[in-house]
């Protein structure tokens, strides 16, 4: 039976942890490690944040109009950030959200300022370096006023470490006109428990798009997101895209409250099973009139071993919404893989490729370095091809 529940006391305080004084005493290892998850001075950002365990090993942004720095800080720095600090996430919720709460490490607060169009995305890094230690984060995003932002959040442990906790809360807000691409790549371990609890809020002709990938093994991970859309033609997009693996729990949710006229949301998911349990869940709940919604789930069974279960639910409180819902899990068509064969593959190429194509999602409004970026972790996941 696979272990879904986490023993919070059983870990110790990322405090304790000794932390490098900078990027020159991580190993080559951990370096190489870093670059899969977008950490490399060959691509271009407008600002970086790392994280090492509970200490910033990084916090520099590289134009004026914007602001990165450790949540910390932030707290201290602005009195009016109370108007965010768990607001869009009760610090209530469960366990995790009160332990955030009652012993803070440390995390990222992000604003683009009004009108401000970043070129290039800003990148963040989570990292987890020290063994059996409960990383504690709480992160903001305030996307001003007609601004954008392309943000890419990493988190990942150490190669080698064994058993480790990662807690991240995160709350993003985006104003009037503005434009959040907010793409998170997963690389745990096979010991590594997983929970974030993210909240959203977005405001009138407001954009939101968010990417999640993890394709590696994982102990456990439990999310669901929810969104809120509360000005009118504020949009939501989720889509993940998930490799199970044997011994692995993964339960991937996302829900979206449409909560003014001609909002609209989509949750797609795609998900590959070599094993473990995987769950998909959508929620879409239509609290105005002229809203739209649509959840889609595909799941590609490769194993016997595995678990694949897909759960939408659509709620509505008016009756002039439009409300979809798709699910589908299934096998690799043993036409395909012939087709393929026939041209000169070997049966491992062949469902090679089209597992990689299933789990292939070009996203309108994600830029060239962003899906690059994406493309190059799904190239480097070893998936038992």
């Amino acid at each position: 039976m696979l272990e879904k529940a986490v023993n919070l006391k059983s870990f110790k305080s990322a405090k304790v942890a000794p932390t490098p004084k900078d990027f020159t005493e991580l190993s080559e290892e951990e370096k190489e490690h870093l670059k899969l998850l977008g950490l490399d001075e060959n691509l271009k950002r407008e600002g970086e944040y790392v994280q090492v365990d509970a200490i910033p090993l990084l916090c520099k942004r590289k134009v004026e109009g914007l602001e990165i720095l450790p949540v910390t800080e932030a707290l201290k720095k602005y009195d009016w950030i109370s108007d965010y600090y768990w607001k869009a996430v009760s610090s209530e919720k469960d366990e995790f959200t009160k332990a955030v709460a009652e012993d803070l490490d440390n995390g990222y607060f992000i604003r683009v300022l009004p009108n401000y169009k970043l070129v290039y995305p800003v990148q963040t890094c989570l990292y987890i370096r020290t063994d059996n230690i409960a990383q504690r984060v709480h992160n903001i995003v305030i996307v001003e006023e007609g601004a954008e932002l392309n943000l890419i959040t990493s988190c990942s442990v150490h190669p080698r470490i064994g058993s480790a906790l990662h807690i991240g809360i995160s709350e993003f807000y985006v104003k009037k006109g503005g434009k959040l691409t907010f793409t998170m790549i997963h690389v745990w371990g096979e010991k590594t428990s997983v929970r974030p609890r993210t909240g959203i809020i977005v405001e009138e002709d407001g954009t939101y798009i968010s990417t999640y990938v993890t394709l590696f093994p994982v102990k456990n991970i439990q999310t669901a997101p929810v969104c809120r859309l509360i000005g009118k033609n504020a949009k939501a997009s989720f889509i993940s895209i998930i490799a199970n693996h044997p011994g692995s729990y993964v339960d991937i949710g996302g829900e979206v409250h449409l909560e003014a006229e001609e909002t609209r949301t989509e949750i797609i998911s795609r998900n590959v099973i070599y094993g473990g349990e995987n769950i998909a869940r959508g929620r879409i709940i239509a609290k105005a009139p002229k809203v739209k919604g649509h959840l889609e789930c595909q799941g590609l069974m490769l194993s016997d071993e595995g678990v694949m279960k897909a759960i939408p639910e659509l709620d509505s409180y008016f009756y002039d919404v439009e409300l979809t819902h798709e699910a589908a899990v299934g096998k690799i068509a043993q036409e395909e893989v012939e087709y393929l064969m026939a041209r000169g593959l070997s049966e491992d190429e062949a469902i090679s490729l089209i597992v990689k194509g299933f789990l292939t999602i070009k996203i309108e409004g994600i830029p060239p370095a962003l899906q690059s970026q994406i493309d190059k972790t799904l190239e480097l996941a070893k998936l038992g091809f």
